[in-house]
């Protein structure tokens, strides 16, 4: 059996950023990401006023719950998408004017829906170019709050930063949501949110959140699950493999863990207890049909390993997955045709046939994390895969080739 220690959770580490900024006193994150994405994040706070230090193991964030430390500045976010959502929505609870720009593949990711509701609670933002997208600029005057109706069936992400919003208003928040994809994240929001002082109640489909602020506290990352699905289909894809993920159990945050039900389905052995998750190889993968709206970030990573089932693997309501680093339902239909394999895709769906993929191959990871380690995965049965940008991994997991090459080279 392989143990493996997966990094820690971008999506935890990222909400409790902002969660401790906002809180009154030190907060202390234990294990927390440290990637590309996360620094980012930390540097967007610092940038805003607010006081990071990093040590080995551990952030201490000074929060701040009357907003950025400072009247003006200049935010950059990166490629990552909950920095450029999320920043500007904790700087809109302050006071001054706060600019933010991303790299060329975020400007071209949506902001439209959580913009237009910001403007709705009177918000001053405008954006620099093509409205719904960075470049824009947060005159901020702090948030009264009040009622607001959400579209967030492109990105729960959305919802999340106004969620987070709430406790910061003067008056509390009520939202009302029309769609919504990706909706375990939003439980890992509400579960830190509590976790931290906040009142939040779920009525339907309205979130009502009081004006309570937050509190800092001691907070530990757990692994992160979508980063853990690559080790765990790479064990149900190699006959006689077995990998074990300590700190995801039955009390993990995260809906991703979910995969490994998929894998169930499939036909591996499959165990979770409280402290870890455990995947076997049973020597066997079946094909099958799979909505993968609530985990859609793993929606890659079983396309990589579709083509080894013993009948075809069909993905559906995944059309979100368009709209991330790059068009995944493209992305990955592109590359396995490059690999000899038959594909079919639809607006929201993907179909993958079996066949054995045939290299050599240069995957095209159009920039994207979840491209390149996904068919990492695919490599281990298809030698002479390449990738065109492998160091992209950064983005979540800058270790990522050792680590998994240390795992694929042992028995």
């Amino acid at each position: 059996m392989t143990v493996i220690d997966i990094p820690g959770s971008k999506s935890v580490t990222a909400r409790a950023l902002f969660l401790a900024a906002a809180a009154e006193g030190t907060t202390t994150l234990l294990r927390p990401l440290v990637s590309d994405d996360t620094e980012g994040f930390a540097e967007g706070l610092r940038a805003l006023g607010y006081a990071v230090r990093k040590e080995p193991g551990a952030w201490h964030i000074e929060g701040r719950p009357a907003g950025p430390g400072v009247a003006e500045t200049d935010v950059y976010c990166r490629d990552g998408a909950t920095t450029a959502r999320f920043l500007p929505t904790l700087a809109a609870a302050g006071r001054g004017t706060f600019r933010f720009d991303a790299s060329a593949q975020m400007r071209r990711r949506p902001l439209g829906p959580l913009s237009t509701a910001l403007r709705e609670l009177g918000v001053d933002l405008r954006h620099g170019e093509k409205d719904g997208h960075h470049p824009l600029a947060v005159h901020a005057d702090g948030v009264k709050g009040g009622a607001l109706t959400l579209d967030a069936g492109q990105s729960s992400q959305y919802l999340t930063a106004l969620l987070m919003l709430g406790p910061l208003t003067a008056e509390g928040l009520d939202i009302t949501v029309t769609d919504l994809v990706s909706e375990p994240y939003v439980e890992i929001t509400l579960a830190m949110m509590r976790d931290f002082g906040a009142e939040v109640v779920r009525e339907g489909r309205t979130y009502r959140v009081a004006p309570t602020g937050y509190r800092a506290r001691t907070y530990g990352i757990e692994p992160d699950a979508s980063t853990a699905a690559y080790f765990f289909a790479a064990a149900a894809l190699q006959p006689g493999r077995e990998v074990t993920v300590p700190g995801l159990g039955t009390g993990a945050l995260q809906g991703d863990l979910a995969f490994v039900d998929v894998l169930r389905r499939m036909g591996a052995d499959v165990e979770v207890t409280e402290g870890a998750t455990t995947v076997r190889s049973t020597g066997t993968l079946r094909g099958l049909t799979v909505n993968m709206r609530d985990i859609s970030d793993t929606m890659p990573t079983l396309a990589a390993i579709a083509p080894f089932a013993d009948g075809p693997v069909r993905i559906e309501d995944v059309a979100n997955t368009r709209v991330k680093e790059c068009d995944r339902l493209d992305a990955c239909a592109e590359n396995l045709r490059r690999l000899g394999v038959t594909v079919g895709t639809g607006p929201d769906w993907i179909e993958i046939h079996p066949g054995t993929p045939a290299g050599p191959a240069e995957i095209a990871t159009h920039g994207d994390h979840r491209i390149v380690m996904s068919f990492a995965v695919t490599a281990l049965r298809t030698p002479g895969i390449a990738f065109d940008d492998p160091g992209c991994v950064k983005k979540t997991f800058p270790d990522f080739h050792r680590v998994f090459g240390a795992f694929a080279r042992t028995p």
